[in-house]
């Protein structure tokens, strides 16, 4: 049951840095937008 439990645990961890590969540097890009924006 623990093994099951780790493989779950390690599923949803991969599928939460895939999310934070694609999320980063999204938020990233907007913020540069936004504050080019407010220096205009």
């Amino acid at each position: 049951m623990a093994t099951h439990d780790m493989d779950d645990a390690q599923a949803t961890y991969s599928g939460f840095i895939g999310s934070l590969k694609w999320a980063v540097p999204l938020i990233a890009v907007i913020t540069l937008f936004v504050i080019m924006l407010i220096a205009e």
